[in-house]
């Protein structure tokens, strides 16, 4: 079995990011009602996980929210990959920075596949885990091994905060929006999870 590591700081900023969205109220009766520890009420508490506690510890707080918002878990999970998109920027580095302002300088049309491949590099845990394909002139943005997906069984695809850091990846990138299907997840029996962006659409 491969081992999957998720950065423990990118798992604090999903924390910290969750808890504004839903309130401390909200992502504490989250804990209450799946069982999970209150030390994970504390962004700061997952700095101290190694990469793989954290893959875990992602996965089953998105199980935990998937039960306890039903249907409604898509949306909130979208919005707050959305928001880590834009911390995953401000927090980069330097290097990481000047790439994202030479995307900026080139034409529209071509901006969309080295914003996926520098977000691709922002949230993978390691080399080559995350990659960015051509389809024609569509896009396939791959997730080898996906921690949203640890140890969860489910009949559709669930990486929702992913479809949200791509989706407000794209925007901040070229100011439109884009189609995009999850169209395989490793959580409904998929070898990887596979996200197309419809590009000429």
């Amino acid at each position: 079995m491969t081992l999957v590591n998720f950065p423990p700081r990118s798992m604090s900023s999903f924390v910290e990011t969750l808890s504004a969205e839903v309130g401390y109220l909200t992502y504490r009766a989250v804990l209450d009602k799946s069982g999970l520890s209150t030390d994970w009420l504390l962004p700061e508490f997952f700095l101290a996980m190694d990469a793989s506690q954290a893959a875990e510890a992602y996965a089953k707080l998105q199980s935990a929210l998937r039960i306890y918002y039903g249907r409604g878990a898509r949306g909130l999970l979208m919005r707050i990959g959305s928001k880590l998109w834009v911390n995953s920027v401000d927090s980069s580095s330097i290097f990481t920075k000047a790439q994202a302002g030479v995307i900026h300088t080139l034409p529209p049309a071509w901006r969309p596949k080295p914003s996926l491949e520098l977000l691709a590099r922002l949230i993978g845990a390691g080399r080559g885990n995350i990659t960015v394909h051509t389809l024609d002139i569509d896009l396939l943005f791959v997730d080898r091994t996906s921690p949203t997906t640890i140890n969860q069984s489910e009949h559709t695809p669930i990486c929702f905060v992913t479809f949200g850091l791509i989706r407000e990846c794209l925007f901040w990138a070229t100011g439109k929006e884009y189609d995009i299907e999850e169209r395989s997840c490793k959580a409904a029996g998929g070898q990887q999870c596979e996200f197309k962006i419809i590009i000429g659409a």
